[in-house]
């Protein structure tokens, strides 16, 4: 297969374009990162979610330090074309380096204030090297 497909992509000015990683399961939205053209087309390739860590400027596969890999079931891309959908399998279901299942664990309550939803399923010191310091 070519990567024609990734011509109908519009990226933004630095090349990349915001990613939406989804539980295929439940519909849950895990987190949300950026890919590149590299990154995008890898994903595909290797069925398994490959992001652009704009911190690190390196490609980054999802779980290759805590071990919470995202399997790929589906790639989508919205009606404009600026941003990819991402089924996923969340192995291991953690997908935030905070050691929860999603990145949006905070809801905003009545009173103006976020709210903590969800339990910490796993010390992010326990998922990451000793330091502590690089987390996905």
């Amino acid at each position: 297969m070519n990567n024609d497909w990734l011509e109908e992509i519009k990226w933004d000015d630095k090349g990349l374009v915001p990613a939406i990683a989804q539980d295929v399961n439940t519909g849950r939205i895990l987190m949300v990162a950026w890919m590149n053209r590299e990154a995008l087309s890898l994903t595909y390739q290797e069925q398994r979610a490959i992001y652009w860590s704009r911190s690190r400027a390196k490609l980054w596969r999802k779980g290759e330090e805590s071990g919470h890999v995202q399997k790929l079931h589906e790639l989508r891309l919205d009606c404009d074309g600026d941003v990819i959908l991402l089924k996923v399998e969340q192995l291991g279901g953690i997908a935030c380096h905070t050691g929860r299942e999603s990145c949006f664990f905070r809801k905003l309550d009545e009173q103006g204030q976020w709210q903590v939803t969800d339990e910490v399923r796993k010390d992010p010191r326990a998922i990451y090297d000793k330091q502590g310091s690089n987390h996905e």
